[in-house]
């Protein structure tokens, strides 16, 4: 048996408005000029200043200096005396054009500052990785078929310069994309001919083969160089984990003839290609988000804005919607009117969205700026105060989230460098004497102790704790390993040089 109730419910959902600026906030200043053009190509009624020729903008005082429309009112804020409505028609311009008494000036986004330091990054164009070693092809005497399966086979390495592709799948490649028959044999022949190529090292299936390469290539090998590829071709598992005192009883070698051949192998390249590769895949820029200077001991805060371009309403979608509303046959242009309509309501909301991500990263940054003034003003991390998304949410009076989204993938060049913004923040730990400090300060004083360590005897995670504990901080050896492995350093062991 089916009943039938009525239910009230409390619900909160975000209006596209709200998803629209949520969006905005989490992107970076470089991806958000990707989507302000993005925009601009799809809403043909939003428009970008700096590529058009000087227009007289649309404010409170504009005067239509059109014959035809001699007599009307020219008051683009005052349009109250418009009567533009029949009783069939659901738009009304006055209440459109007058929506919260938003002036059409004011629907510009300017993101740019007269005093913004404006600086261009200059790209190298050159030969790339891959085409450096087609080059070199035509300098061998090859058949045709030697010579596809060149191809081949450097087209299939990566930007280290290393062939990850399994020789057996490379004949079947061969035979059903390029219908050449051949054999693992006649690859491997190509490879080791490829192998030959500059840079040292390039075609190696793996590291040990890379090394052991770019070692064959030297004319005359000296002792440490024979020793080297002694280690590598035998021994090299135990080269990798560090295993010293294992190399010395199974080669028999001495001390000083294994620290010279360690120092041959550090001399070359693990990855060949990376010197050579396209600089567009190999060279990553960061566009700063903000910029903190140090004016005689008072920090400026600046956001970086120089690639946003200023963003304005289309005047002629503005004049369109004017004249399909004043047209005595609205009925016909009604769907032209709502087209219309539609694309104006979508520019002014991506403009505001546009302007209240500015004023949002703006205040959300002054807050951080403030809240750790004594590192951004000394650049020591031991002054950086322990600070979690809470604290500069209460702050600023914005959601939680919020605060995330503006943290997120957001970079802020300080007098000491650029860094993420999301570093700055760090949970508290209690020293013995009871003060709150950052996690950060503890992971500065855990990196500062390894880089003075000896490196013969590399301090292990025990020692570390120790150390920490007699400077005031209680934590556990599992907390030091997880600290460790955050700063991306290795175990004690990796780290032990001869």
């Amino acid at each position: 048996m089916l009943n039938q109730r009525l239910q009230q419910k409390l619900l909160q959902k975000l209006s596209p408005q709200q998803i629209l600026l949520m969006k905005l906030l989490q992107i970076p200043s470089i991806a958000l000029e990707q989507r302000i053009k993005q925009e601009i190509e799809e809403n043909p009624a939003l428009e970008d200043s700096d590529d058009l020729e000087e227009v007289e903008d649309f404010d409170d005082n504009y005067e239509d200096e059109s014959p035809d429309d001699e007599g009307k009112d020219s008051d683009a804020d005052e349009n109250d005396d418009f009567d533009t409505k029949d009783s069939d028609d659901e738009f009304d311009l006055n209440d459109y054009i007058d929506d919260d008494d938003i002036p059409s000036y004011k629907l510009n986004s300017n993101n740019h500052s007269s005093d913004d330091e404006r600086r261009e990054i200059p790209f190298v164009s050159g030969v790339s990785f891959h085409e450096l070693l087609q080059s070199q092809l035509s300098m061998r005497d090859l058949t045709e078929d030697q010579l596809q399966i060149a191809l081949h086979i450097i087209g299939n390495l990566d930007d280290s310069g290393y062939l990850n592709r399994d020789i057996n799948a490379m004949v079947d490649d061969l035979a059903f994309t390029q219908n050449i028959q051949t054999t693992k044999e006649d690859i491997l022949e190509v490879l080791r001919m490829i192998q030959e190529f500059d840079p040292p090292g390039v075609g190696a299936r793996n590291l040990q083969e890379c090394l052991l390469i770019q070692l064959r290539k030297i004319e005359e090998p000296t002792r440490p160089v024979e020793m080297a590829m002694l280690i590598l071709e035998r021994y090299f598992n135990e080269f990798t984990k560090k295993h010293y005192e294992k190399i010395l009883k199974k080669s028999r070698m001495t001390e000083d003839d294994l620290k010279m051949a360690i120092e041959e192998i550090l001399k070359l390249n693990p990855k060949p290609g990376n010197s050579l590769s396209d600089t567009s895949k190999t060279n990553h820029y960061i566009l700063p988000d903000f910029i903190i200077y140090n004016n005689n001991g008072d920090l400026e805060l600046q956001l970086n804005s120089r690639n946003t371009p200023e963003l304005r309403l289309s005047r002629t979608y503005v004049d369109m919607l004017e004249a399909y509303s004043q047209s005595k046959n609205k009925s016909q242009h009604k769907e032209a009117l709502t087209f219309v309509k539609q694309k104006i309501d979508s520019a002014k909301w991506f403009i505001d969205a546009i302007r209240q991500r500015q004023n949002t990263l703006q205040v959300t940054m002054e807050a951080i700026m403030n809240y750790q003034r004594e590192y951004f003003l000394t650049g020591d991390e031991t002054r950086l105060r322990p600070m979690i998304l809470k604290d500069i949410a209460e702050i600023v009076n914005l959601d939680i989230s919020t605060i995330s989204r503006v943290a997120n993938s957001k970079y802020v060049q300080t007098p000491f460098g650029t860094f993420l913004l999301k570093s700055f923040f760090s949970e508290s730990m209690q020293t013995e004497s009871g003060e709150e400090v950052s996690t950060r300060e503890i992971k500065k004083i855990l990196s500062d102790c390894i880089d003075a360590e000896e490196k013969t005897k590399p301090l292990t995670d025990e020692q570390l704790t120790k150390i920490l504990k007699e400077k005031g901080y209680n934590i556990a050896r599992r907390t030091v390993a997880k600290y460790r492995e955050q700063l991306n350093i290795p175990v004690a062991r990796l780290r032990k040089e001869l």
